[in-house]
């Protein structure tokens, strides 16, 4: 099936072919040193000349002013963009002229990779400017770039629908390039949490994300088929169970950054794979994790921006310690008035309805309240908060509250209106572990797509025996929204998912500013 290409890219082709015929390689293979960026330059020059009279530097061409025998461009590197000067008599110093008269003004484009070999100097208009003595093509664009453009002091044509930013994520990294600190942040939380982890002498590990059986979550898991095992698996939609295992294994501390997948629906919250950082301590309850979160999470904050403050949206967020706690009763009573603690699953139905909750008969009394406090409490939590003490009906991996019939000893924590991280004393008694699974088992068969299935290598691991443990799994997405004030998942995940793409005809771009 032949290609369809517009006007301006096979003007772009032809262009291609001309530097062939002109025996140039528009796509050459040696490794093109640089020694220099362009936020190298912005930031050094000119305070040290001598570091700025021999400089080679390789980016993107962004925009070109052609102007006779002398014309500027401006290079986009990884580090930010910098001013090209261009003059036709040194560039070809030879007197042949075809390396500027042809090939940079006439085969050179928008979009074009090019390594550039000159000195840095200050323009009359004050602008840091490097005065290119030789340059070479190292990469020719075939499609020309969504460039902002600008008629009558307004901006057009710029590159901001969603949709496309979200589908060629290379593109908006490359016109929007405010995008690529987003998530040279979110890297750097993730290293700050590693720091923080490894410090205290956690073992990081990886587990399976292909299982036979899932587990460690209420949730709908992907399923594939492996022919030579001629069995059925699904893509983990946890990986808690195994890192309980490594705990029984004899680990005092394992965590691990995993990849997650949930064959749920998606929305500026959710997205079918995400990440999760779990952490698994023996020795420790849901107590001590609460301290750990809070001091974790303060040292990220000051790690990304210096301050434990941080704006998001309207709102101003503070994570200094401590952080304010509700149990889950008190929560939902502050913000509805009514105390649920000793409704049964009917009066649970009939009060959750009447809140506006979307409830039916599958649903049992842990998710009824699980759904009841989403919608009431949830979007009024927007400084960090704890919320604790959970039913027993939400929570088939938690522990009986020590002190408290009918609870578990769990956490999660809220900000921003919506759940961080959730973490609990673990359930280590393998008799209550079976029956807690049994239970989810009976919500299966009433229709509960999302309840737990019965791992029995599971339960054989900690009939082995494991210690007193505290879990916590951190939910790496919704945090990096936070803390890059980004009100969608799909800002701060480079490829998310996807509805397919509808094909239409696109109206070609020019590539002249």
């Amino acid at each position: 099936m032949n290609q369809k290409i517009t006007e301006q890219e096979a003007i772009r082709r032809e262009a291609l072919n001309q530097l062939l015929e002109l025996g140039i390689d528009p796509y050459p293979s040696d490794t093109y040193e640089v020694n220099a960026t362009a936020k190298m330059i912005h930031d050094q020059f000119p305070g040290d000349n001598s570091l700025f009279q021999d400089v080679q530097l390789a980016g993107r061409i962004m925009s070109r002013r052609i102007m006779g025998s002398a014309s500027f461009a401006e290079l986009q590197d990884d580090s930010g963009r910098i001013q090209l000067y261009f003059n036709r008599d040194e560039i070809c110093p030879d007197g042949d002229k075809t390396m500027y008269n042809t090939v940079f003004k006439r085969l050179v484009d928008i979009g074009d990779i090019i390594g550039v070999k000159g000195f840095v100097f200050t323009t009359r208009m004050g602008e840091t400017t490097v005065h290119v003595k030789q340059f070479t093509i190292l990469c020719k664009s075939l499609r020309p770039l969504p460039i902002v453009k600008e008629k009558e002091g307004k901006v057009y044509d710029a590159f901001t629908d969603p949709e496309q930013r979200y589908r060629q994520r290379y593109l908006d990294l490359i016109v929007n390039p405010d995008v690529k600190e987003v998530f040279r942040l979110r890297a750097r939380l993730i290293q700050s949490m590693r720091e923080f982890l490894l410090a205290r002498d956690y073992l990081e590990v990886e587990t399976p994300v292909l299982q036979p059986i899932y587990g460690g979550a209420a949730a709908k898991p992907f399923k594939t088929y492996h022919n030579k095992l001629d069995t059925t698996l699904y893509l983990r939609i946890a990986n808690e169970l195994y890192l309980k295992r490594l705990i029984v294994g004899g680990y005092d501390g394992v965590f691990e950054f995993a990849k997650d997948f949930r064959n749920e629906g998606m929305s500026r919250f959710h997205n079918p794979e995400f990440t999760q950082m779990e952490l698994y301590v023996a020795y420790k309850d849901y107590i001590w994790m609460m301290e750990l979160v809070e001091e974790m999470t303060e040292k990220i904050v000051k790690d990304l921006h210096g301050t434990t403050r941080v704006t998001v949206g309207e709102h101003q967020i503070n994570f200094e310690r401590p952080w304010k706690r509700y149990t889950m009763y008190e929560a939902i009573e502050h913000f509805t008035g009514t105390d649920i603690s000793s409704m049964d699953e009917a009066a649970m139905l009939q009060y959750a309805r009447s809140m506006g909750v979307q409830a039916d008969n599958t649903m049992g009394r842990g998710k009824l309240i699980d759904e009841l406090f989403g919608e009431q409490c949830e979007p009024h939590l927007i400084q960090p908060t704890f919320i604790t003490d959970y039913p027993i009906e939400m929570s088939p991996l938690a522990k009986k509250h020590r002190s408290k019939p009918g609870l578990v000893e769990r956490f999660e924590a809220i900000c921003n209106g919506k759940e961080i991280c959730n973490a609990f004393s673990e359930l280590n008694d393998p008799v209550d572990q079976r029956m807690r699974f049994e239970e989810q088992l009976e919500l299966g068969r009433r229709g509960d797509p999302e309840a737990m299935v019965l791992d029995e290598d599971f339960l054989r691991a900690i009939e082995t025996g494991m210690p007193p443990t505290a879990g916590l799994g951190v939910g790496i997405d919704r945090l990096a929204m936070i803390l890059t004030n980004k009100p969608s998942i799909q800002d701060v995940l480079f490829f998310p998912q996807m509805r397919p793409e509808q094909k239409h005809r696109q109206k070609p771009d020019e590539d002249t500013i």
